[in-house]
């Protein structure tokens, strides 16, 4: 555990008589002691980096201290449940995102939480888009490579993801779906290792967030091949969409946004809320995020919950379609 000053993300629901008897001592009190934010992937992937951007900011501007806790394993779902299953008294927060909280209740059979009854959503935080990334040194200079050598070898191109179940893994299987080619998928507990053997020839693509990759594209270790979102992204200007090579359409954005586990008082989340969108609208906060490749959103807990409610839907059924499944 890193312990970090900041102050930022931590609120969830309320209801129950622990928070009508401790309102008024919470609202004066609130935070008095170091809150856990809880990172459900290893250190040096998209999710840390946004996270630790956004909680140092907190840090200076609210005065409170936060540890982050990264909690790996189980494409995220370790991390969130360990947050589900924390006492709901606003001093446990998880950073989830679309695979963990929105993919995964239909991926996987047997979720040991439930994101719409057993956490209450504090807010969004940022979007990114995915790239699609070979070593500096592959032979593919292009996606039309990549789908060339995967119709003439089914199953012989290998990819990596952070793990079953995230968007990356996920908008791959839809990917290839399109596409009509058969790759292997890797997964990793995390992005950073991923990313190292990929440099060293173990794997030979990998997908993931703009944010966990850009460093390795800018310093020339990695050859970025297309992206995910719609239009091109502004960091990344020369590498084209999925949708301009030719898949029409193709869209797979993920969200970050912070949650706690259910009954948490409203008192914690409306001032959770509050720090943390001020945080986001700070200007120092969008650029660094910015330069990432990743998009600051910020929003109130309601509106966080319709999408994660919505979000269930929508790749519920794209799992269903591809066939994808959690190993």
């Amino acid at each position: 555990m890193q312990p970090i000053r900041h102050g930022l993300l931590c609120a969830l629901t309320a209801a129950s008589a622990f928070s009508l008897l401790a309102a008024p001592a919470l609202a004066q009190n609130y935070p008095n002691r170091a809150i856990r934010v809880i990172v459900p992937f290893p250190a040096g992937g998209g999710t840390d980096i946004i996270a630790r951007e956004v909680v140092n900011k907190v840090a200076t501007t609210q005065g409170w201290t936060l540890v982050i806790d990264n909690k790996p394993g189980s494409g995220g779902n370790l991390g969130v449940d360990a947050a589900a299953k924390a006492a709901p008294d606003g001093y446990t927060l998880v950073l989830g995102q679309t695979s963990n909280l929105a993919i995964n209740p239909t991926l996987y059979p047997k979720l040991p939480y439930s994101p719409e009854k057993d956490l209450a959503p504090v807010g969004l935080v940022a979007s990114a888009a995915l790239v699609l990334v070979v070593a500096a040194d592959s032979p593919y200079k292009t996606l039309a490579d990549v789908v060339a050598a995967a119709k003439a070898k089914p199953g012989a191109l290998n990819y990596a993801s952070s793990g079953n179940g995230t968007v990356a893994h996920l908008a791959t299987e839809q990917f290839q779906k399109t596409a009509g080619i058969q790759l292997t998928h890797v997964p990793y507990k995390g992005a950073a290792q991923g990313a190292t053997d990929l440099i060293g020839g173990q794997i030979q693509m990998y997908v993931s967030s703009v944010p966990t990759l850009i460093g390795h594209i800018r310093n020339g270790k990695m050859r970025a091949l297309a992206v995910t979102s719609l239009k091109r992204n502004a960091d990344l200007p020369n590498v084209p969409s999925m949708d301009e090579s030719g898949y029409k359409g193709f869209e797979a954005v993920t969200w970050f946004g912070l949650a706690g586990p259910a009954a948490m008082p409203k008192e914690a989340i409306s001032k959770l809320n509050t720090a943390f969108n001020q945080a986001l609208a700070n200007p120092e906060v969008k650029k660094k995020l910015d330069a990432q490749g990743a998009e600051v959103l910020g929003s109130t807990p309601e509106a966080f919950a319709t999408l994660i409610r919505s979000d269930i839907l929508r790749w519920g059924a794209i799992v269903k379609s591809s066939g994808a499944r959690a190993d």
